[in-house]
């Protein structure tokens, strides 16, 4: 039996382990950070910290408005949003402010 030059004893190499996986656990931590994200950006950087968030959301849900979504992913996207367009309505509150004295 031969070894080597492309003879080899398993059948698919590259099934496991170098290709990136869109099922497993990937979607859950993305979520979870998108969610860890939305919730900090209520109180630091919500500017930065929002799209952040609907970014990670959006991946975690599996770039997909149909099927099963995943809760973490949902939130993350929900409040993501409300942080964005809280940031963008207090930037706008402040320049407008600066603008009267």
């Amino acid at each position: 039996m031969m070894a080597g030059f492309g003879h080899t004893t398993r059948k698919h190499p590259r099934s496991r382990g170098r290709t990136w996986s869109r099922t497993g656990p990937d979607r859950a931590t993305l979520g979870i950070v998108g969610a860890i994200c939305a919730v900090a950006g209520f109180f630091v950087l919500g500017i930065v910290l929002g799209p952040m968030a609907i970014v990670c959301g959006w991946l975690g849900m599996g770039r997909s408005w149909t099927g099963a979504r995943p809760v973490p992913a949902l939130i993350a996207l929900v409040l993501g949003a409300i942080d964005t367009v809280l940031a963008l309505i207090w930037i706008a509150g402040v320049t407008t402010m600066n603008g009267m004295f």
